[in-house]
């Protein structure tokens, strides 16, 4: 029933910025700027072995920070469209080949726990693929987003871990479901999700998809990645 209250509290209170909290809108001019870019490469310090290449369109501080927060654990489902356009500016940096490959571009998000999408009410890293493949086909690039993969065992709450414990926890969770390495084949395939701290669960994802394959990727699926924010330290320009 959380949707029903989102819709009903949208309806009788008044709308404020999910960046800032001060403009009567969810998300002011000014926040939607900072979602925009342009996209850095992110490198976690420090990275963990097979991690893809990966772009984010923003820093993880402030605003970006409060938005990515009010969509994933407050519900404000709204935010799906302005930080999937984000997401998509990510994934043209992240994207192998600008074209040649046959079929969509193909997002891949990061899937999170049962048990947590069931407590939040939504899938957040699922939500926003599918809304920045919808940026990506606007923009004129066929693109479509592809839950191949799922958890094979539980896990513990990444949050508050070290990195090496994050790893720890992630590694061999994922599995690609038994359809993902036919439909890959010869595509380009981008994994995408919400934020990147220690790069674990993307490292994961990769591995994942690289066992469904066989070993066998062609030249278009080469795994790179993309997120809306990374920590300011894992920024690349921040680095300059």
């Amino acid at each position: 029933m959380r949707w029903w209250w989102r819709e009903v509290s949208g309806l009788v209170l008044p709308a404020l910025c999910a960046g800032c909290g001060h403009a009567r809108t969810s998300l002011c001019e000014e926040c939607a700027e900072r979602l925009a870019g342009p996209p850095a490469r992110a490198r976690p310090c420090p990275e963990p072995a097979g991690l893809p290449v990966v772009f984010a369109a923003a820093r993880y501080e402030g605003a970006v920070r409060s938005v990515l927060l009010a969509h994933k654990e407050r519900g404000a489902l709204g935010l799906a469209g302005p930080l999937g356009a984000a997401l998509a500016r990510a994934v043209r940096a992240a994207s192998p080949h600008g074209g040649g490959a046959p079929g969509p571009l193909l997002l891949v998000p990061v899937p999170s726990a049962r048990r947590t999408v069931r407590a939040r009410g939504h899938d957040p890293a699922r939500r926003i693929a599918v809304a920045a493949a919808v940026a990506l086909r606007r923009a004129g690039t066929y693109a479509r987003a592809l839950p191949a993969l799922r958890q094979s065992r539980r896990v513990s709450d990444q949050s508050g871990l070290t990195a090496p414990e994050r790893l720890e926890n992630i590694t061999g969770a994922l599995e690609a479901a038994p359809w993902a390495g036919p439909v890959l084949e010869a595509r380009r395939a981008v994994l995408v999700d919400d934020v990147m701290t220690t790069g674990a669960s993307l490292a994961e994802a990769a591995r994942a998809l690289r066992a469904a394959s066989y070993g066998h990727l062609s030249e278009y699926t080469r795994m790179s990645a993309a997120v809306i924010a990374t920590p300011p330290l894992s920024f690349e320009t921040s680095r300059n």
